[in-house]
């Protein structure tokens, strides 16, 4: 299968999202660190560089949101495809940018997982010190490279992420700057990269034209209307950029909407839930925790009843097929046992349970689809 439906594995160490921020570090003249994406030679003579990361705006949604989003249409002409990692999700790829590696070392491995040792299940954007963010995700950041190598760093996200477990997971190293629309955004960034005589690295998070898509849909009205006001945004950040600035623009993941027929209720089927002590993930993979002794009967079960709409590997299939990338012994048990991971426009939904808004949304992202892997590398120069 080719197009947006087309399976399309994580390129770590050659252009992942991953390599995004290692290239910025070598741009800025950090030591020590890798440029698989080659930026330091694109970007030559740049010593101010802001990223900004939008969430959702997928490689294959560019089509659909230039129309509505000039400047976006202008920056998307030289642009470069790059994939996220897997899962497709907001706290996997939020972490993997910070840190510069791939899901399996970091292990921030999904939406939801069940903390080891318990039935307990992390939700990674409600999740504060509990684990402990220092324990939980053991790298360092780029972030604390760059600063420690005398870069000025700035984070600029929504007020209600400072200090967040997931915010110390992603972001840690950097001044944070909390702001509160797409406007404010773009001047904090400027004044940031404006701020200091010396290098400076800055750091913007989007998340309007996700939640419009989550809710409406990809290319629905609101949807149209958060990328008109990306795009007033990026303007304005293209056009005060100083003489020795750059501005990259990246995403998360993609989205693609969920038809009604397409959704597999694991409310409405007991054998869904047979065995089961926990389950976690999001609609488009789901991690299923198994009592003890009955993961191959659960595995069994969500095969025959899932069929061509899911593929569902158990634990060690799913880390060897390499989409986490390497994965450490203490990440293993946060996977679940089974894995689901839909293909195609399907999701597994609870009407009834884990999070029933989740199964009210219209576009949905986690899997491993060119329409949800596949991410943007966007560049401008001052």
């Amino acid at each position: 299968m080719t197009g947006p439906l087309a399976v399309l594995p994580p390129r770590y160490g050659a252009e992942s999202l991953a390599d995004v921020l290692p290239g910025a570090l070598a741009t800025l003249g950090v030591p020590g660190v890798a440029d698989p994406l080659g930026l330091a030679g694109r970007l030559a003579g740049v010593r101010r560089l802001a990223v900004l990361l939008v969430d959702g705006l997928g490689w294959h949604q560019l089509p659909l949101a230039t129309p509505h989003a000039p400047t976006l249409g202008e920056l998307a002409r030289d642009g470069r495809e790059l994939t996220c990692g897997f899962p497709s999700t907001t706290p996997t790829s939020l972490v993997s940018l910070g840190t510069g590696a791939p899901p399996g070392a970091h292990g921030v491995l999904g939406f939801r997982v069940a903390v080891p040792g318990s039935d307990r299940v992390l939700t990674h954007v409600d999740w504060w010190d509990d684990p402990d963010p220092d324990a939980w995700q053991p790298l360092s950041t780029c972030w604390q490279r760059a600063a420690a190598a005398g870069v000025a760093v700035t984070v600029v996200s929504r007020p209600e992420y400072a200090g967040s477990g997931l915010t110390r997971a992603a972001n840690d190293g950097g001044r944070y700057v909390g702001v509160g629309d797409p406007a404010a955004l773009a001047g904090e960034m400027l004044a940031a990269l404006r701020a200091g005589p010396g290098p400076a690295l800055v750091y913007g998070y989007h998340p309007d034209l996700d939640r419009a898509g989550h809710l409406d849909g990809v290319d629905s009205a609101s949807w149209r209307a958060a990328a008109a006001d990306l795009d007033a945004a990026l303007a304005r950040l293209v056009a005060g950029l100083p003489a020795d600035a750059a501005l990259l623009v990246t995403a998360d993941h993609g989205q693609l909407n969920v038809p009604t027929g397409h959704r597999i209720d694991l409310d409405a089927d007991d054998r869904l839930r047979s065995g089961l002590r926990a389950i976690a993930g999001e609609p488009r993979v789901r991690y299923l925790y198994a009592r003890p002794g009955a993961a191959p009967d659960v595995r069994a079960t969500w095969a025959e009843l899932l069929g061509d709409a899911a593929w569902v590997l158990d634990r060690a299939e799913a880390v060897a097929t390499g989409w986490f990338g390497p994965v450490p012994a203490a990440h293993l048990d946060r996977i679940g046992d089974v894995v689901a991971v839909c293909r195609d426009t399907y999701a597994v939904v609870a009407t009834r349970s884990v999070n029933p808004v989740e199964a009210r949304l219209v576009a949905y992202h986690g899997s491993i689809t060119a329409a949800e892997m596949a991410i943007p590398l966007l560049t401008a120069r001052g």
